[in-house]
């Protein structure tokens, strides 16, 4: 999109990304402006926290790519990741009809890095997973989850491929895990080349010490100062993930 944004810019072409919150946490403003800076994104971004866009474009989908005419017509969208090349066709194919004149020129490739890297779907055999009791599936802790209550919950000895379990006193919501007291741990069994968490703190000018084992081997310590900095210490903390 960005790079689209930059190529066609003199062509005509607008891009304006609307950013409708899946989670509660995804309508803070604060927490939309650090994506923007941090994906280095500079086309606009509408912030649609009460789904009116997504309502009036009857949305079902993150990502979802509408493609406009000079008109004001939509004449392509697309659902979800990839095609990429085809999306570039249309947008060259809309601003020809517009009058613009585009030269020979080859489409661009998508290649992300990091959070933004493409997933490794040949091998990919794990799906999103919520730590919240509303879509919580494949939980493996020895005790059921108390709704918005103070529990103790024990990991099972080994768990089955995509199950994960709590470890420790937690208090689950319907959208999160909030460790109680040290020590505390979530375990999951999964199969991917990358697995991302969203972690946060309650207090946001205290860091929160965690270490991150992958098969019980500690890979780094991170000190995660929310919304500031990120550091890396050795591997003690209050709590961890397996």
């Amino acid at each position: 999109m960005e790079g689209w944004a930059a190529k066609y810019k003199d062509a005509g072409l607008v891009v304006i990304g609307v950013h409708t919150p899946e989670f509660a946490f995804e309508k803070e403003r604060a927490n939309v402006e650090k994506a923007v800076r941090d994906l280095k994104i500079t086309y606009p971004v509408a912030i649609d926290s009460d789904y009116r866009i997504w309502q009036a474009f009857h949305n079902e989908y993150w990502p979802a790519h509408y493609f406009i005419d000079g008109k004001g017509r939509i004449r392509y969208h697309h659902f979800g990741e990839g095609e990429y090349a085809e999306s570039e066709r249309v947008i060259r194919e809309l601003l020809r009809e517009n009058g613009a004149q585009l030269s020979t020129s080859t489409t661009i490739t998508a290649s992300g890095v990091g959070a933004e890297a493409a997933p490794d779907v040949a091998s990919e055999r794990s799906p999103e997973t919520y730590i919240g009791y509303r879509r919580e599936e494949n939980f493996a802790s020895t005790e059921s989850i108390a709704k918005d209550a103070d529990g103790a919950y024990t990991p099972q000895p080994r768990l089955s491929l995509n199950q994960w379990a709590l470890g420790g006193d937690w208090k689950v919501g319907e959208e999160s895990a909030v460790l109680q007291k040290a020590p505390g741990k979530i375990v999951f069994r999964f199969h991917a080349r990358d697995l991302h968490l969203v972690l946060g703190t309650t207090n946001e000018a205290k860091p929160v010490r965690f270490c991150v084992k992958l098969d019980g081997t500690p890979l780094a310590m991170i000190t995660a100062r929310i919304r500031t900095t990120t550091e890396r210490e050795r591997c003690k903390g209050i709590g961890s993930i397996n």
